[in-house]
């Protein structure tokens, strides 16, 4: 069990340009309760997410601080009456953005983005809640080939922990940190499904699974914390489909198919056409040729002589 912080955890994951909020009424202290049985609600990429701070109304003392990663990007401080967003931060992904509601103090975040994706963390006084916005990647492979999942990490720093979960029980598959270079593979969990699969990188912390199977399919958790797990973490999301050699085709695969099928549909009935064409020409060939024959039979045989035109009075009777 991975141990984060004494926090209330609700977890965002954007899937397929969908987002689903999942929540942890009670205190976590533990990454695992982020993905329990909870409430879910979900929409797409360009609409707005409300981050909740679960108060019903603000009182005349609360100040309230929400942050993405260490960024302060907006606050609220009842006592000196001031309500201020800080959408210029972090290059401005933010701008024009950020409403924070004055009342509840809650944040909402209009038109969201991939690039919105990260930790957010809002701080009440002396309570915190902390939301992981995950971006969910879609990955389709077909049984018995390998599949890496990038970290997107060039090299892993040090006091950098990496932590790869599967599945709805949120098992732990391998996990590395630089502070006491460790890597450890768990391939044994499930009843062994995973067994001599997993090759975890411990340059960039990507996951490799080789020899995949559908039972290999489902949804994969990258979590990435510093040392002491501060506000610097990122938790991404993976989807898994397996799919075997029979039924292979994608919907852009059976589309090409279709095309392909279309074009060899065409290309048969021009060279049948081309053919019936050109067994009539040879027809037409053969009964002018014995036209002619014939004619020239009757030009002897009747023994005229007379000039050519009457040799083509004979040939149009045929």
């Amino acid at each position: 069990m991975s141990f984060i912080s004494n926090l209330n955890f609700k977890l965002f994951t954007l899937v397929n340009h969908q987002i689903t909020l999942s929540i942890c009424d009670e205190p976590c202290f533990c990454l695992f309760c982020v993905f329990g049985d909870t409430d879910e609600i979900s929409m797409k990429e360009g609409d707005s997410v409300t981050l909740n701070s679960d108060l019903t109304e603000i009182d005349y003392d609360d100040r309230i601080q929400w942050r993405f990663e260490n960024s302060l990007i907006a606050e609220i401080n009842v006592t000196a009456g001031s309500f201020t967003v800080y959408e210029d931060v972090l290059d401005g992904r933010f701008r024009d953005r950020l409403k924070p509601d004055n009342k509840t103090g809650s944040l909402t975040i209009t038109n969201i983005r991939t690039e919105h994706a990260g930790v957010y963390r809002v701080q009440i006084n002396r309570m915190s809640i902390m939301f992981f916005l995950a971006v969910n990647e879609e990955i389709s492979v077909m049984e018995g080939d390998s599949v890496t999942l990038n970290s997107d990490l060039t090299e892993i720093m040090n006091g950098v922990w990496i932590n790869w979960l599967f599945g709805a029980e949120i098992t732990s598959l391998a996990e590395t940190n630089r502070w006491d270079d460790g890597f450890s593979v768990y391939d044994d969990v499930l009843d062994g499904r995973f067994r001599d699969r997993l090759k975890l990188d411990n340059q960039t912390g990507s996951l490799t699974i080789t020899n995949i199977t559908t039972e290999h399919a489902g949804r994969y958790y990258l979590h990435i914390a510093p040392r002491h797990f501060s506000l610097n973490q990122s938790l991404k999301a993976f989807s898994v489909s397996v799919y075997d050699s029979v039924h292979c085709c994608g919907s852009t695969e059976a589309v090409i198919r279709l095309v392909l099928s279309a074009l060899v549909g065409v290309a048969t009935v021009i060279l049948l056409v081309y053919d019936i064409r050109s067994r009539r020409a040879e027809q037409d060939q053969a009964q002018i040729h014995d036209c002619m024959i014939r004619c020239m039979i009757d030009v002897i045989s009747q023994k005229k002589k007379k000039n050519v035109f009457a040799f083509l009075n004979i040939c149009a009777v045929y």
